[in-house]
């Protein structure tokens, strides 16, 4: 413990006056993994744990300035597992909702996804939680449930399409109007930065379908340590590991 201390207290030091991302988003993964390798027979256990390191990461994205969070809470493939397992996820994804939203002003929700495809008590909860938050200041949390990228994607270009013949823009004109910055717009994220970073724990390298549009010019940044694991100074090497990379945007 005394070395992981002084590790981060270097990892902080190194990190002074370096260029931080603005908008961070983490695929929180690997609780099943991490609860059967530690012994748990009940993978629950290690969603629970994990629930509580949300709260924890968004607290460090808050210490180091980060504008935006978005973390990958529940993908449309999740929605396949049991149902016993999906009751338990649905109530902890509600409670980690209520926690952000009572942290004194300090956070502010957006709740992205097909939440048509969540129970209606879930979905109830999470936009009252968003509703209480929207005078917050402070970080900008995305909380992604019943997400998934390509969805993301139709779901944007279909809105898009839907208001332009709702202002009356003939169907041989529409092309001319479809365009980035417009399809952008219509996106779950929409008027807020893309991701500079994209943090993704379990040792899975592959972004999975998350944010498939915005993550085009993220940095990736891959760690073999499991959700309910991933310790401060695993979140300070990641922003030491971004601070050293030179951005080309495609060039």
């Amino acid at each position: 413990m005394i070395l992981y201390s002084l590790y981060e207290r270097r990892l902080q030091r190194e990190l002074k006056g370096r260029r931080r991302p603005k908008h961070v988003a983490i695929m929180c993964d690997g609780n099943r993994r991490w609860a059967r390798e530690n012994g748990f027979t009940d993978v629950s256990h290690g969603h629970r744990v994990g629930a509580k390191k949300i709260v924890e990461v968004v607290d460090w994205c808050d210490e180091q300035d980060i504008e935006s969070v978005t973390v990958y809470l529940l993908s449309t493939e999740n929605l396949r597992r049991s149902a016993e397992e999906l009751d338990l996820l649905m109530r902890i994804i509600g409670d980690v909702s209520d926690e952000l939203a009572a942290a004194k002003g300090r956070f502010r929700l957006h709740v992205m996804g097909r939440l048509d495809l969540i129970p209606d008590e879930l979905r109830e909860r999470m936009r009252c939680a968003e509703a209480r938050t929207t005078e917050h200041s402070g970080v900008h949390v995305n909380i992604a449930v019943g997400y998934g990228g390509r969805q993301e994607i139709v779901d944007g270009v279909q809105k898009l399409v839907d208001e332009l013949a709702g202002k009356g823009v003939p169907s041989e004109e529409m092309s001319a109007h479809i365009t980035d910055d417009a399809i952008g717009d219509h996106l779950y994220t929409s008027g807020q930065p893309d991701p500079d970073l994209v943090i993704r724990t379990s040792g899975e390298q592959r972004l999975s379908g998350f944010l498939l549009w915005q993550s085009a010019y993220s940095e990736i940044w891959f760690t073999d340590t499991y959700w309910p694991a991933f310790r401060r100074l695993d979140f300070l090497r990641a922003l030491r590991d971004f601070s050293v990379r030179e951005r080309r945007f495609g060039q």
